[in-house]
């Protein structure tokens, strides 16, 4: 018996060393994938975890301790109007403008609040598919009929994902919704339009602070790219306040952290990044040894941080090794791709969907890509699958959601997301 026991970790050191004695090193394709994997786990680090991650997991430790359960289960609960739940929950991406992997913290906050799964599943999809500055330069670049497609496509998509979701998996929902039935009501301290204004100056800070860079050089756009900082900043002043008037903290306590944010800013006016990690070193250290609710506040961050970033950068190395950085190549060659998604056939339709949900789009980049693909060949109808599967799904993305809602469910998600992707993309191409 003993020795049955053993078999399991025997096989697995006996398929690790046979791994890494036949490791194709040497080879140029795996060399280069190797390379090209350490490069996009760089590209990662410096464009997201930053000025993407850490703020949305600020974000959903504050849902997990400033807003009370009953509220989540008012609007987005198992027994929640379906109406309120699911519109709420297919147009967040127009307001939080993140990827796929920024989400994944927001998700998680909101589904272990109470959140019904499809709701949550809704959200998880639409948040990234309706951004609404890729919407706005799909159209731009790629023609206004493929920009309504994909924002109708994607708003549509996200409510039916969550229907689906919630019916194979409605014994479990049935469930969760007796139990969340039977919870007490929670005490309120603080009033419902205090912890909307804070998290309105929290996602402030999210969605400027990524702002993209615009090709314009006058307008609307133009002004908000060159004035982002500056509105970031008046958005953390108004969240430092908040902390001050409403939270209770110390203002000198609070002066006192952010002082150091000031100062790289003053000094360091051209790297606007070092003012804002020292504004998150002094939020963390202002926060982190007290008792009270913001004491949670940060625990809970830093919980929601170390489940989900080793899994996102393991993951983006993975997805680097085998598909390289846009306009470079992984394991897999490019132009397998490219000749698999020519025409509007179910199989063209689904290898974009199968491509997009696996590789790594860092945000807006999907557009520029599917721009060199069509010029290669691609139909339309697999260029909106594409774009339907791919900025709602990576392989990093897939990892924490797995680790969020168990094996059986992300399975079913990433199969739906798949099969309506190619749908949608036969059904436009057959179309337009």
């Amino acid at each position: 018996m003993e020795w049955k026991r053993e078999w399991k970790p025997l096989m697995w050191i006996v398929a690790i060393f046979i791994g890494c004695y036949y490791l194709p090193v040497g080879s140029e394709r795996f060399d280069n994938a190797v390379i090209e994997s350490l490069h996009l786990v760089k590209d990662y680090a410096k464009e997201h975890v930053l000025l993407c991650l850490i703020p949305a997991f600020f974000i959903a430790g504050a849902i997990a301790v400033f807003i009370s359960q009953a509220s989540v289960l008012k609007y987005l609960g198992a027994k929640a109007n379906k109406i309120v739940a699911y519109s709420v929950a297919s147009v967040s991406g127009t307001i939080l403008a993140v990827c796929s992997c920024t989400i994944l913290p927001l998700f998680a906050g909101i589904y272990r609040m109470g959140a019904g799964l499809g709701p949550a599943t809704a959200f998880l999809y639409s948040g990234p598919a309706i951004n609404i500055l890729a919407i706005i330069l799909t159209a731009r670049i790629l023609g206004p009929e493929l920009g309504i497609a994909r924002a109708l496509g994607a708003i549509i998509f996200s409510v039916i994902i969550g229907l689906l979701m919630h019916f194979f998996f409605r014994k479990e929902e049935m469930e969760k919704a007796s139990i969340q039935m039977a919870m007490p009501e929670e005490e309120v301290s603080r009033p419902l339009w205090q912890n909307a204004f804070y998290f309105a100056m929290m996602i402030g800070i999210l969605v400027f602070a990524n702002w993209g860079k615009t090709e314009a050089t006058s307008g609307l756009w133009f002004a908000i790219y060159s004035n982002k900082w500056l509105i970031t900043s008046l958005f953390s002043a108004a969240m430092g306040i908040c902390l001050m008037l409403w939270f209770h903290l110390p203002k000198w306590q609070v002066i006192l952290a952010a002082a150091p944010a000031v100062v790289m800013a003053l000094l360091f006016s051209g790297h606007p990044t070092i003012a804002f990690v020292a504004g998150v070193i002094g939020l963390s250290l202002l926060i982190s040894p007290r008792e009270d609710e913001t004491g949670e506040w940060f625990r809970e961050t830093w919980g929601f941080a170390k489940q989900i970033l080793p899994l996102l950068l393991f993951g983006v190395l993975v997805a680097g090794i085998l598909l390289g950085r846009p306009g470079n190549e992984g394991l897999i060659p490019s132009e397998w791709v490219s000749r698999a998604v020519g025409g509007n056939s179910i199989m063209a339709n689904f290898a974009a969907s199968f491509a997009g949900a696996f590789m790594y789009f860092a945000t807006l980049t999907e557009v520029p890509i599917l721009q060199g693909l069509i010029g290669n060949g691609m139909g339309k109808g697999p260029a909106l699958a594409l774009l339907l599967a791919g900025p709602a799904l990576s392989l990093p993305n897939m990892l924490v959601i797995r680790s969020v809602m168990g094996n059986k469910k992300t399975i079913v998600f990433v199969c739906l997301v798949v099969t309506m992707a190619t749908i949608s993309g036969l059904l436009y191409g057959t179309f337009f």
